[in-house]
């Protein structure tokens, strides 16, 4: 019985190691129960390393996070507010990113004093910035690429002209024509 009570105990504690610690509502998090930052070389949504789009939170942590009620949550998430990840039991799964929304869903809408379907309105604008602003970041990339690619072929090209030719330029409409005879040399 007391090997059984110290197993749980020590899972409980390897659990609590994993999962950031709760908070009370109307206190902020503390420093450790902060999502973690987001790493773009590291991890996706299958990966062991978690990013703030890996789905951790269930409802009731990302209700005390978030300071919201989970039933508020559940309204968000029929209204498309904030979209969770679904476990294979239909549980839902937040992420570090949907906690940030339900976040500034709760500034707008109780300081700002902005409606529902005006959220809605405005979070899809912003995901249509965001990925704007991620095509244009990849057109930047590929714009680098091409130019690079033109530099390198040019250098080569000019590497390939031959020494003996003298580029030809047009004379301009002022130029003066001089003709060139050589002076006889005096006999030594």
């Amino acid at each position: 019985m007391e090997e059984d009570r110290n197993e749980l105990l020590s899972w409980l504690q390897d659990a609590d190691a994993a999962t950031p610690p709760a908070t009370t509502p109307g206190n902020q998090p503390a420093e450790a129960a902060r999502p973690p930052r987001h790493n773009p070389h590291e991890g996706s949504r299958d990966s062991p390393v978690p990013t703030e789009d890996t789905p951790v939170y269930v409802i009731s942590v990302a209700a005390q996070l978030s300071g919201l009620h989970p039933q508020t949550l559940r309204q968000y998430d029929r209204l498309g507010l904030v979209s969770p990840d679904r476990t294979a039991g239909r549980g839902r799964r937040y992420s570090a990113r949907d906690i940030e929304r339900l976040r500034q869903v709760q500034q707008l809408s109780q300081d700002e004093g902005i409606n529902l379907a005006g959220l809605k309105h405005i979070i899809e604008l912003e995901d249509q910035v965001a990925a704007l602003q991620s095509r244009v970041a990849e057109l930047d990339a590929a714009l680098e690429r091409a130019t690079a690619a033109f530099v390198q072929r040019e250098a080569t090209v000019r590497a390939s002209y031959r020494r003996d030719l003298v580029p030809y330029q047009e004379a301009q409409e002022n130029s003066a024509l001089v003709e060139w005879r050589p002076r006889p040399r005096p006999p030594a």
